[in-house]
């Protein structure tokens, strides 16, 4: 369970960016969504540990990793997907997917992590992460590297920018394969309503603030219905 006690984030300049944020989350796929600009970028960079609150705790599992940077995280089992995926100049695409399992991979293997993103290994294993790819591509790629941490968190940060509409639906068949798995445990930060409804939980952050959090079954048709204008997810 990933629980967020009091959060705040503060810039240098002051801007204050995330209010006092508090949630749990009970289930395998928990959603957080809301405006542009709202915080939840920033919420998905505070729980990975890319950045560092200004005050207030984050607790998985019980156990407080708020002092923990990203390295430390990701050896307790936490993983993180960017918005925008980083290049890695010289490294293939098999270097890459093999360093976040931890394990040599054969190519069934890599092809069966590329095809939950919808690529196919033979065309992609011995590329380099390097600007020949498009955003696209690196974005699938740094999804599949995700998933093949097998991490006890996983934190997705809009991973369905600049994805086609074939990929985007292997995507959520991915997630609601994860969601049916006894271990680990999904955030994902989106505006889909594809993945909205294979929630167990969602959160609408605005303005660095929860504005409503709770059980799909609950929260999706107010912002469907329009009660949340400021939150109604995207149609994919």
């Amino acid at each position: 369970m990933l629980e967020l006690k009091d959060l705040y984030w503060t810039l240098n300049d002051g801007s204050s960016i995330i209010n006092g944020v508090s949630f749990q989350t009970h289930g395998k796929l928990t959603v957080i969504t809301g405006p542009n600009g709202g915080g939840k970028t920033s919420i998905a960079k505070l729980i990975s540990g890319v950045e560092k609150p200004t005050s207030g705790e984050i607790l998985l599992d019980g156990e407080d990793i708020t002092a923990l940077d990203i390295t430390e995280r990701a050896k307790i089992g936490v993983a993180y997907a960017f918005q925008q995926p980083v290049r890695f100049k010289g490294l293939t695409v098999r270097d890459l997917i093999e360093l976040a399992s931890g394990n040599t991979l054969n190519t069934a293997e890599l092809c069966d992590l590329l095809g939950k993103v919808g690529l196919c290994a033979e065309e992609y294993i011995d590329r380099e992460m390097n600007t020949s790819l498009s955003g696209g591509e690196a974005k699938r790629i740094e999804i599949a590297t995700v998933l093949a941490r097998n991490a006890k968190l996983s934190v997705f940060d809009e991973p369905e920018a600049g994805i086609d509409l074939w990929s985007f639906s292997r995507l959520v068949q991915t997630f609601e394969e994860i969601r049916s798995r006894a271990d680990g445990s999904l955030v994902v930060i989106s505006h889909q309503e594809r993945i909205l409804s294979i929630a167990d939980e969602i959160i609408v952050i605005a303005d660095g603030k929860v504005r409503i959090a709770g059980e799909r079954e609950e929260v999706l048709p107010k912002l469907l219905s329009g009660e949340y204008t400021c939150a109604c997810p995207k149609r994919y």
